[in-house]
C-alpha cells in the first residue's frame, strides 16, 4: 500500500481460498490484459472468460500466458462447457482443457436441461483432470429455483468434486440469486448460508451494490466474482472499508 491507516480490516492474502475476487474477462486485448495485471493483478485470483467468447477470440494462448505469468489461473465458461456437451463432444472438451494448459474449469447447466446426477458425473469426471468450479442457478430470469434445490444441489456437486460452486447471477447481476431489478433474493442467501460453507461459494455479483451486500452481510473475505475489470480495485477498497458504501460499517 502506498501509505498506513490504522484498523483496516484484515485481507487474507494471495494465493488465497477466501476473499477471492473472480474477474470477468469479455474480450481483453492483450495491451489490456496487461495493463490490467499491472494495476490490479494483486487483487484477481482467477479469470473466467465469459460465456463462450474463448471460442472466437484471437491469441488465446498467448492472453492465457501472459494471466499464467502473473500467477493468475483462469478457465473457460461454462456456456463454453454447456455447448460440447449439448453437441456430444465431451471428450473434445476434456482435449482442449489440456491443449490450453488450462487448470480449473466450470461445470454449469444454466442453458441446457441436464439431469443433475449427469452433471454430478461430470464434476467427478473432470475433478480427476482440473479444479473444478460448478454453477448452481439458471440463467432464465424465469425460473426460480426454491432455497432447497438450492442448497440441495451445491451439496451433492461438493460431494462429487467441486471445489467451490459459484451462484448463478450472469455478467448482468438479475437472475439466479438475483431479482430481475438486481435486488439481492435475500432469504435465499442466508438459507443456503445455514447449509453451505460461506467459504465454498463463490457469489456472482458484477453489480456494486451487490458486493456491498455481500460484504455486509459475510465481511470482508467473501468469494465474489464476475467482476469486471475496470471494478477491481473499485471492489477492494468496498472489502476494507475506504469508500462510502462500507465506511461506517468497517469502522
Amino acid at each position: 500500500m502506498n501509505y498506513n491507516l490504522n484498523n483496516l480490516p484484515e485481507r487474507t492474502s494471495k494465493p488465497r481460498t477466501e476473499g477471492y475476487t473472480m474477474v470477468m474477462d469479455k474480450g481483453l486485448s492483450l495491451r489490456e490484459v496487461e495493463d490490467l495485471i499491472e494495476t490490479s493483478g494483486n487483487y484477481i485470483d482467477i479469470v473466467k472468460f465469459g460465456w463462450a467468447t474463448s471460442y472466437v477470440y484471437p491469441k488465446l494462448k498467448e492472453k492465457i500466458a501472459l494471466y499464467k505469468s502473473a500467477g493468475i489461473p483462469c478457465y473457460f465458461g461454462g456456456t463454453l462447457f454447456e455447448a460440447f456437451i449439448a453437441r456430444d463432444q465431451f471428450a473434445d472438451y476434456q482435449k482442449i482443457l489440456d491443449e490450453f494448459g488450462l487448470e480449473y474449469a466450470e461445470v454449469s447447466d444454466g442453458s441446457i436441461e441436464m439431469d443433475h446426477d449427469i452433471k454430478c458425473e461430470y464434476i467427478s469426471t473432470l475433478a480427476k483432470q482440473v479444479t473444478v468450479l460448478s454453477e448452481v442457478g439458471s440463467k432464465d430470469a424465469a425460473k426460480i429455483i426454491p432455497p432447497y434445490k438450492w442448497i440441495q444441489q451445491m451439496e451433492t456437486e461438493l460431494e462429487a468434486g467441486a471445489w467451490k460452486v459459484i451462484g448463478e447471477a450472469r455478467e448482468s447481476g438479475n437472475v439466479g440469486l438475483f431479482r430481475d431489478s438486481g435486488e439481492v433474493r435475500q432469504g435465499l442467501v442466508e438459507e443456503i448460508l445455514t447449509q453451505i460453507p460461506e467459504e465454498k461459494i463463490l457469489w456472482e455479483a458484477p453489480q456494486k451494490a451487490q458486493q456491498v451486500w455481500f460484504i455486509k452481510l459475510c465481511g470482508t473475505n467473501v468469494n465474489l466474482g464476475n467482476i469486471a475489470p475496470n471494478e477491481v480495485i473499485p471492489l477492494e477498497t468496498i472489502r476494507i472499508g475506504l469508500r462510502g458504501d462500507t465506511f461506517s460499517h468497517f469502522l
